[in-house]
C-alpha cells in the first residue's frame, strides 16, 4: 500500500521563514509590532516565540534611533478557564520576556445575556461567544497600540477541519503557524525550549467548562494531519478507511475514547474519516468568509 508521506522541517529554517514573514507585514503595515493572545497551550506559546526571536534578531540590527518592534502577550481568562491555563500564560510570557497584561473577561461576557440571553442556554453558543469577545479585546488592543493582532491556529485546526469560531479565534490579522500541523507545533515548541508541560500539554480550546479537542472531535490530530495530507496526495475516502497508517490508529483512539468517557463517539474507521472530510469541506467553507495571510514555509516529505 502506498505510505501517506508527511511533512518534515528544518526548525531553524523555518523559525526564520516564519519570523521574517511576520516582521515584512508589521513594517509594510507600518506598526510597531504585534498583540497575541496566550492561553498557556502549544499553539499559541510557539506562535509567541516565534513572533519574539524574529523581533529579537530585527531589532539587533537597528541603529539606536530607530523604534524595535515589540511583541505583548493578553491573557484573558474567563470563569471556564482553568487557574493553571493562566499560570502557563504568564510564564511563557515570562520565559519570553515580553510585556503582558492579564484581564479576566467574566464581566464582558455576563454583559451579552442583556442582548444574546439565548447564547447562554447552550455551551457551544456561549463558548464561540466567549471566543468572539476576545477577539474583540484583541483586536481593539492591537488597533489602539498600533500593532498587528498575530493567531495561534495551526494548520491542522485552521485548514484541515475548520476547529475555530469565525470572528472569534479566526479574526487576525496574520497566522504565523498556519503552515504547521499539531505535531510540527509540538516540534518547533521543543526546539525554541518551550516547557515540556506545555508541549504535551491535552489542545482545549478553552471555552466551555471540561472541554478537550479530544473530547470534541473524538479523535486527535495526527489522524487529522494523516487523512488530510492523504487527500491532498489522491487517496479516496475507502482507500483512507482501510490505509495501514490510519485504520490501527483511529482503532486505538476509539478505544482509548471509549476507556475515558464510557461511550463510543465514533464506532468505525469510516465513521471518523467521514468526519473529518466533512469539517474539511467545512473548513473551506469559513476560509471562503476569512482567510487570513499565511507564511510560506519550507517543508519536505519522507
Amino acid at each position: 500500500m502506498k505510505k501517506i508521506k508527511l511533512a518534515i522541517m528544518d526548525c531553524e529554517q523555518v523559525c526564520v521563514e516564519i519570523g521574517d514573514f511576520v516582521i515584512e507585514a508589521v513594517l509594510e503595515n507600518a506598526r510597531s509590532g504585534c498583540v497575541i493572545g496566550l492561553s498557556g497551550g502549544v499553539d499559541s506559546s510557539t506562535a509567541a516565540a516565534l513572533i519574539k526571536k524574529g523581533f529579537d534578531r530585527h531589532n539587533a540590527r537597528l541603529a539606536k534611533k530607530d523604534p524595535a518592534l515589540e511583541l505583548v502577550g493578553y491573557i484573558l481568562p474567563s470563569r471556564v478557564n482553568p487557574t493553571q491555563d493562566e499560570a502557563d500564560a504568564a510564564a511563557v510570557a515570562g520565559y519570553l520576556g515580553i510585556r503582558y497584561e492579564i484581564h479576566r473577561i467574566e464581566s464582558l461576557v455576563d454583559a451579552f445575556r442583556s442582548t444574546n440571553p439565548e447564547a447562554f442556554e447552550s455551551r457551544f453558543h456561549k463558548g464561540n461567544m466567549i471566543s468572539r469577545i476576545r477577539a474583540n479585546v484583541l483586536s481593539t488592543k492591537a488597533a489602539t497600540e498600533n500593532k498587528i493582532l498575530a493567531g495561534t491556529g495551526n494548520r491542522d485546526e485552521d485548514f484541515g477541519i475548520g476547529y475555530y469560531t469565525l470572528f472569534g479565534d479566526g479574526a487576525v490579522h496574520l497566522s504565523p503557524i498556519a503552515g504547521l500541523p499539531k505535531r510540527l507545533v509540538r516540534e518547533m515548541a521543543a526546539f525554541l525550549g518551550l516547557d515540556k508541560q506545555i508541549i504535551h500539554r491535552e489542545p482545549t480550546a478553552g471555552l466551555e467548562p471540561g472541554q478537550s479537542d479530544f473530547k470534541d472531535l473524538g479523535y486527535d490530530y495526527d489522524v487529522v494531519e494523516l487523512i488530510s495530507e492523504g487527500l491532498i496526495q489522491g487517496f479516496s475516502r475507502e482507500a483512507l478507511v482501510e490505509h495501514e497508517q490510519i485504520a490501527p490508529l483511529i482503532e486505538k483512539q476509539i478505544q482509548h475514547y471509549k476507556a475515558v468517557y464510557g461511550s463510543e463517539k465514533f464506532g468505525s474507521a469510516k465513521a471518523v474519516v467521514e468526519d473529518v472530510i466533512k469539517r474539511h469541506q467545512q473548513a473551506r467553507a469559513k476560509m471562503k468568509i476569512i482567510h487570513p495571510p499565511t507564511p510560506r514555509i519550507t517543508l519536505s516529505y519522507r
